[in-house]
């Protein structure tokens, strides 16, 4: 692979990194209890808990709700990541990376 087809595929790596950072995922558990926003990058965006769902007396059901959105989020962001970058992935062995 020459440099120039280098640089060019490291600028579509970039390019899809930042269409990454841009991309929101959100997710709801406990009909809509909890939400969590996540970006492509898999950086954590907001989580918001609605007090109308949550019962003070079993804050383990809140938790789980927590941990459930945040596992999905993670997984939606890795699926959207992994889908942008599959074109690229034998190109990025070339480089080394």
């Amino acid at each position: 692979m020459s440099r120039f087809d280098q640089a060019k595929m490291l600028m579509r790596v970039k390019k899809i990194q930042k269409e990454l950072q841009k991309q929101i995922i959100t997710v709801e558990e406990g009909d809509g209890a909890v939400k969590v926003e996540i970006t492509g990058e898999q950086k954590i965006k907001k989580i918001h808990i609605d007090p109308d769902y949550v019962d003070v007396d079993d804050i383990g059901q809140l938790e789980r709700w927590v941990e459930d959105a945040v596992k999905e989020a993670i997984a939606q962001s890795q699926k959207i990541a992994a889908e942008k970058m599959q074109p690229m992935m034998g190109a990025l062995g070339d480089l080394g990376l």
